[in-house]
């Protein structure tokens, strides 16, 4: 095999994230839907017997689950191409990665299935397209869609929530489109972990389907430029007079980021909050939960108020294996870095999020994210 192939789809959120990467990285790949034999035969069962978008099988056939672990097997590989060297823009981007994977599930899934009118063709294609041929086939695509037509409100996305999920996410729209005018990407000149984190709702969902594409063309046109350019391999930095294609000088982090940061926080810290709750209630009553177990992707559900609105959504462990990052990146720096740090995340709401843990760290074995001792 002389180039990778990605197991992905244009519809599918986390496939956005490994792309980007692989573009960006220069990766030799091609995409193909999940539908051959081999992938069913073969690749799923290299991957832990667990199918899932994105999956990846290298050049020298090695199979990789999940958009996190193909970055991770890549950043390894290249000597962290990627991952800033200096302490708080290294902290920024992987909190970017962690709120873009799992902060932003919420307007992701509202935007794509509660507006019907304007999305039904463009996902019935896709999802036909997902669905291998044969008698039956819009029926099937029908059914998948359903199906995650129904887990849209797992995310929090009710008609009671409707309107404050709008608009905060109009919000976010704004002060992305900010710091967009002022940098190509979010630490600078060069793209970094936390933008592929955040390019996967933002253009899996958020920068395609056809009711939040039109809001980000015609509110946030600056965003909409970083979302094009986070799939081109070249820097496409045509508009800003630097080109120097650099992360930021000093590890500075610019005023434009820590209110991007602000805004975020408005609702990524208080689930963040109930969630742990949650997962560690769950984890205190599983007497017999083995190390080497399977993370399911939800162990309940977790509410927390914003604005007077009440809001319940999956507790999601996998959000708390990214988030370790951040933490672990935080307690491998020295005390003077540290209160660099804490002032940084204190000014942007986000200080909490350095000590919500769960009672179980979580790992990763044989392609599957795992509980450990």
């Amino acid at each position: 095999m002389s180039e990778a192939i990605l197991y992905g789809s244009s519809l599918s959120l986390f496939t956005g994230r490994a792309r980007s990467y692989l573009i960006k990285a220069g990766v030799d790949y091609r995409e193909t839907t999940p539908l051959s034999p081999h992938y069913q035969q073969v690749v799923v069962a290299a991957a832990g017997g667990r199918a899932g978008l994105p999956t990846l099988a290298t050049a020298s056939g090695q199979v990789i689950r999940d958009g996190a672990a193909i970055i991770d097997h890549y950043e390894a590989s290249s000597g962290e191409t990627f991952s800033p060297r200096t302490p708080k823009q290294r902290i920024v981007s992987r909190l970017f990665d962690v709120i873009g994977a799992e902060g932003l599930l919420r307007p992701a899934m509202h935007y794509r299935w509660n507006f019907p009118e304007e999305n039904r063709d463009f996902l019935k294609f896709h999802f036909e397209s997902l669905t291998p041929r044969g008698e039956g086939r819009a029926q099937k695509a029908e059914k998948g869609a359903d199906k995650m037509r129904a887990a849209c409100q797992a995310f929090g996305t009710v008609p009671d929530t409707f309107e404050l999920v709008e608009t905060l996410y109009l919000e976010l729209l704004h002060k992305l489109n900010a710091h967009f005018a002022e940098q190509p990407y979010l630490l600078g000149g060069r793209p970094s972990i936390g933008d592929f984190g955040m390019i996967a709702p933002l253009f899996g969902h958020l920068g395609r389907d056809p009711k939040p594409l039109a809001l980000m063309q015609t509110k946030a046109v600056r965003l909409f430029r970083w979302v094009e350019r986070m799939n081109r391999p070249e820097p496409d930095l045509g508009e800003f007079e630097c080109q120097d294609g650099e992360y930021l000088a000093d590890d500075v982090i610019p005023d434009t980021l820590i209110e991007l940061l602000a805004q975020l926080a408005i609702d990524f810290v208080p689930e963040t909050r109930a969630a742990a709750a949650v997962i560690n209630t769950w984890l205190a009553e599983q007497h017999a939960l083995a190390a080497g177990t399977e993370v399911a992707r939800g162990v309940g559900f977790g509410s927390f108020e914003l604005r007077g609105v009440t809001i319940n959504a999956l507790a999601q462990p996998y959000r708390f294996y990214l988030l370790k990052r951040v933490q672990d990146e935080y307690a491998s720096l020295n005390d003077s870095d540290k209160r660099d740090i804490d002032e940084l995340l204190t000014a942007c709401n986000m200080a909490e999020l350095l000590d919500l843990k769960l009672d179980r760290e979580i790992g990763r074995a044989n392609n599957l994210e795992v509980w450990l001792d």
